[in-house]
């Protein structure tokens, strides 16, 4: 395959960077068609390489050596063998981690700080699948009387198509494979176009691994062709997507045809809540690295704060200040904060609802992109003051570094207002009232809160929405018994119990 370079203006770094193939039956292959499209850069917008555009048929090819690698070898393999690959490959990982990080800067904006961290993280996926399989994966036993014994176990799906973002993907790509190889599935893997340098990465490694031929396929290209082809595939046991919520939609009609499971971990719209007796300056960490990291590009965002009439102007002329001094930058530069969006459509839709805010009303207050960055899709950190919660940029998912500020004088108030979206993704409240916290928490329409805390993860824990955010969740036991596997009961009678007799003669 050809080399392609790109090249950044501020760091003057040459990044030599393969064209991006399909990963099927464990061998990396052009697609049937031959055809590629180019990935661009972020920071330039210029090409950083080309990939393999797979479609129905690819999808087809992948599928079959799927299933003949879960029906032949991946589904009857000893959990302690299996576990042995799924260790292996984060500990290859590791190995690879700043190649991983370095891949995952040029192809989304992300800063380089950021995704080492993630990095870390995906490694740490496939180490706590390991332990979670090994330790949990075992069913329950009943005994009736002296009659039966009835017992359960968990069987894995099959072929499981996984379908994940462009924000964070590394990360998020493994924290679905990971569960699904570990209990006994074979996967399909259709990344985002967007971002494909690090799944093919992630292909690389578990080549490197030695997983058998056909475990793990990846086929790059559009959610109309490939994504489509995999959601409708009939030998495609379940479908997990992490996307936008009218693609989540679209997927769940068209898999019902086929009945299969879906998992949908989809956009928000997330409130942040600081009562008059928080801890300001904490507070102010928490909302300001909720929107600004990920280069605002997270489902879990605190895109709009709501802060009481008391601390508002105090805490509004931190944020500017904080807004200020917000690092905007090369993402190869480890001091950087902020980053560029992911592409140009992208970054015309964020500036668009920037435009919207100015005409609902909003007093709009931005930071500073350098001129040195202008070829990039970079939108300056930003304020929407006096916003109120029934504007346009308040009820949509804006995906970007945009921050909506909203002021609110009760309790009751501001839990109606919060919930007053078609989104129930996340939420945080900040107080030192402990009971106002958690009946706050508690009447917040989201599938996760933190109280007195940014989103941090644990992977023990279930993640994922209500409403418009999703159906279904990702993480700990609920990956493994409610997603990826099937729990099959055994009935065993142990005693000549009676059965009726129909048609016998007296």
């Amino acid at each position: 395959m050809t080399n392609h370079v790109t090249e950044t203006n501020q760091s003057k770094q040459n990044f030599a960077v393969e064209d991006v193939s399909l990963f099927i039956n464990g061998e990396f292959v052009d697609s049937v068609s031959k055809k590629t499209f180019a990935n661009l850069s972020p920071f330039s917008n210029e090409t950083i390489n080309l990939v393999a555009e797979g479609d129905k048929e690819d999808i087809n090819v992948a599928v079959e050596s799927a299933k003949t690698a879960f029906e032949t070898i991946w589904k009857t393999m000893k959990i302690s063998e299996r576990m042995v690959y799924i260790n292996r490959i984060a500990d290859l990982i590791d190995e690879e981690a700043e190649e991983i990080a370095r891949l995952e800067a040029i192809d989304t904006g992300l800063p380089i700080s950021q995704t080492k961290k993630q990095a870390a993280r995906a490694a740490m996926n496939f180490r706590f699948y390991a332990k979670m399989v090994e330790s949990t994966l075992h069913g329950e036993a009943y005994q009736v009387d002296d009659e039966f014994i009835n017992y359960t176990i968990y069987k894995p799906l099959g072929v499981v198509g996984l379908i994940t973002p462009w924000n964070a993907p590394f990360m998020l790509e493994t924290w679905k494979v990971a569960p699904a190889l570990a209990t006994g599935n074979t996967v399909v893997l259709k990344p985002a176009e967007l971002s494909p340098l690090t799944a093919n990465k992630l292909a690389e490694v578990i080549q490197k691994a030695g997983l058998p031929k056909g475990v793990f396929n990846i086929v790059h290209g559009f959610g109309e062709t490939a994504g489509d082809a995999l959601v409708r595939h009939p030998d495609v046991e379940a479908i997990s997507f992490t996307g936008e919520t009218t693609t989540g939609s679209t997927i769940i009609k068209n898999a019902a045809d086929t009945l299969k499971k879906t998992s949908m971990e989809l956009g928000g719209k997330s409130p942040l809540i600081v009562f008059e007796d928080a801890d300001l300056d904490r507070a102010l960490d928490a909302a300001v690295w909720g929107i600004f990291s990920f280069n605002g590009e997270r489902c879990t965002s605190n895109s709009r704060v709501f802060l009481h009439k008391n601390i508002k102007e105090k805490f509004v002329a931190a944020l500017k200040e904080r807004v200020k001094n917000i690092v905007v930058g090369d993402p190869m530069d480890k001091a950087t904060e902020l980053g560029p969006l992911i592409e140009t459509a992208h970054y015309n839709k964020v500036k668009k609802y920037i435009e919207i805010a100015g005409e609902e009303g909003c007093d709009v207050f931005q930071g500073d992109v350098p001129a040195a960055f202008s070829a990039g899709n970079y939108v300056p950190p930003t304020l929407l003051l006096n916003a109120t919660n029934d504007m346009k940029v308040c009820q949509e998912e804006i995906f970007g570094p945009v921050m909506a500020v909203i002021e609110f004088e009760t309790e009751e108030e501001v839990i109606k207002v919060a919930n007053d979206v078609k989104y129930g993704l996340a939420g945080f409240v900040w107080t030192n009232d402990i009971k106002r916290g958690h009946r706050v928490a508690q009447a917040v329409e989201a599938g996760m809160i933190w109280i007195n805390s940014q989103n941090t993860r644990d992977l023990r824990i279930p993640f994922g929405g209500t409403k418009a955010s999703g159906i279904g969740r990702e993480g700990g036991h609920y990956a493994i018994f409610e997603f990826y596997t099937e729990p099959k009961v055994i009935h065993v009678a142990i005693s000549d119990h009676h059965i009726p007799q129909f048609g016998k003669k007296k």
